[in-house]
């Protein structure tokens, strides 16, 4: 039975063509190089500038992260229909052009304007691959293959998004290298490029009016969706668990980086695996925060298939309410301790709602939709992503600023006891001179701030953020849906 059982495995497996392959193989470079810079993102823009960061505000970095991935999402609409008219093969070399040169001119610009329009250049970039890649998915499978298939294909995106940041965490000591790397990694997929066979396009289709033309039929579409109260209603709602779970990358490893003590990590690696102390470490007794935020994918690689597995019979919006409440509550844990292990756990409980909710989202989306318009509701699905960015921006631009970033509220505490510092002092120089002239520890002195000011009261707002969208959809699930 199981001989039996191993064979249609493999017989499924040789209906994919050549492209099906070298398409998951170019996701799992691109996921590779995005999430190995887009993981140290926040604390490369906020870092103190002798570690290599910008030092730019917490507000600074919520406007670049937040409205700039915002754009990456929305702009795939739009960059679908130029890569149906003008054929997938040649956006995927320009999409790759762009990436490529972005990262080669990051760390060329360091002030809040440049970066920010450096960002929204390498936007675009992530724009133009993202409905290419996965049309080619979509057009590589059959209704036999399709589940197995994006299964494979979001096995990449997590294995991408694991190794990344590990490989660029080995170069941190010059910042530089972190988009260096990335280059690196994106300009492989120029060589895939070559072995990649464009699918089936309806050409007569594409060939159809002017790209101008197109876009205005994509906005008449966009009309025709807001005018479905309903999966309005619900796409804002699902807004608020991607506000929330876009934290893991905003807020999270600056959080780590400013006031978790992450010495019991570094000791235990340090004793048993000293190659991850030594190389995942800015400094001895400190572990890297992106490195323990990464936990999250090692997770879902370890877990998503039993996960899927338990949550496949229950009713999407059971799924994603259950996912919802204990994605925000795993969230809002990490936010809450000091203690590197407490963040560990609140990772995984996160990562476990992450798993039970954000698949069941697109297969919602799918129920409803109606049977002539299927594709064009899932092609607006990035609505609830695109405005849960924007939110997620503020929530870890003005909001953490104003809560919980450590150089607001060391400034706050200077003010308070008439401390004199010298100017043009580095973050972390300015931090260790307070520290100094207070006559106690870099240490002693976080653990101050965190008792007087109490930074981790953002847990709060995060987890009231995901028990609204949670208390939302239960009420839609009650009044407004029709499949219960």
């Amino acid at each position: 039975m199981v001989e039996t059982q191993n064979i249609k495995n493999m017989s499924i497996f040789s209906k994919f063509p050549r492209t099906f392959w070298v398409a998951n193989t170019i996701e799992l470079f691109e996921r590779w190089a995005w999430y190995g810079f887009f993981m140290l993102f926040a604390n490369y823009l906020t870092g103190s500038s002798d570690l290599g960061g910008l030092e730019l505000s917490q507000s600074e970095k919520g406007i670049i992260m937040g409205f700039g991935t915002a754009i990456l999402y929305f702009l795939p609409t739009l960059t679908g229909a130029i890569a149906d008219r003008y054929g997938y093969r040649r956006m995927l070399a320009i999409a790759f052009a762009v990436y490529a040169s972005a990262f080669v001119l990051f760390p060329q610009v360091s002030s809040f304007a440049a970066v920010f329009a450096m960002y929204l250049y390498l936007a675009i970039g992530a724009a133009l691959f993202k409905p290419i890649i996965s049309a080619t998915i979509a057009k590589t499978t059959t209704e036999e293959t399709s589940s197995i298939g994006f299964g494979i294909f979001y096995m990449m995106v997590n294995i991408g998004a694991f190794f990344g940041p590990l490989v660029t965490l080995l170069f941190k000591g010059r910042s530089e290298w972190i988009f260096y790397v990335s280059a690196g990694i994106i300009m492989l997929n120029f060589i895939l490029l070559l072995f990649y066979k464009e699918p089936g396009r309806n050409t007569a289709k594409s060939n159809e009016g002017t790209v101008l033309q197109s876009v205005k039929s994509i906005f008449l579409n966009m009309g025709s969706i807001f005018r479905d109260v309903k999966f309005l209603i619900f796409l804002v709602i699902v807004a608020g668990f991607w506000a929330m779970y876009h934290q893991l990358f905003f807020t999270l490893p600056v959080f780590i980086s400013q006031w978790v003590d992450t010495s019991a990590m570094y000791d235990f690696f340090a004793a048993n695996i000293p190659f991850i102390a030594a190389n995942y470490s800015p400094t001895p007794g400190v572990m890297d925060a992106e490195f323990i935020t990464n936990t999250d994918a090692l997770f879902i690689i370890l877990l998503q298939i039993g996960v899927s597995a338990a949550v496949m019979r229950w009713k999407p919006l059971n799924s994603m309410m259950t996912g919802f409440i204990v994605c925000s509550v795993g969230m809002a844990l990490t936010l809450f301790f000091q203690n590197v292990l407490f963040t560990v756990a609140a990772i995984l409980v996160f990562a476990l709602g992450e798993m039970a909710c954000s698949p069941k989202i697109t297969e919602y989306i799918g129920l409803i939709a109606p049977r002539d318009k299927k594709a064009l509701y899932m092609g607006y699905s990035f609505i609830p992503v695109f405005l849960g960015n924007i939110l997620a921006g503020f929530i870890s631009g003005n909001v953490y600023q104003s809560l919980s970033d450590k150089v607001s509220l060391t400034a706050r505490y200077v003010s308070e006891h008439g401390i004199k510092i010298a100017d043009g002092l580095t973050t972390n120089e300015y931090f260790n001179e307070v520290a100094r002239q207070a006559d106690i520890s870099p240490q002693e002195l976080t653990n101050r701030l965190w008792d007087t000011y109490s930074p981790s009261d953002i847990w709060m707002v995060i987890l009231g953020i995901g028990v609204a969208a949670t208390v939302l959809l239960f009420l839609y699930d009650r009044t407004l849906n029709t499949r219960r």
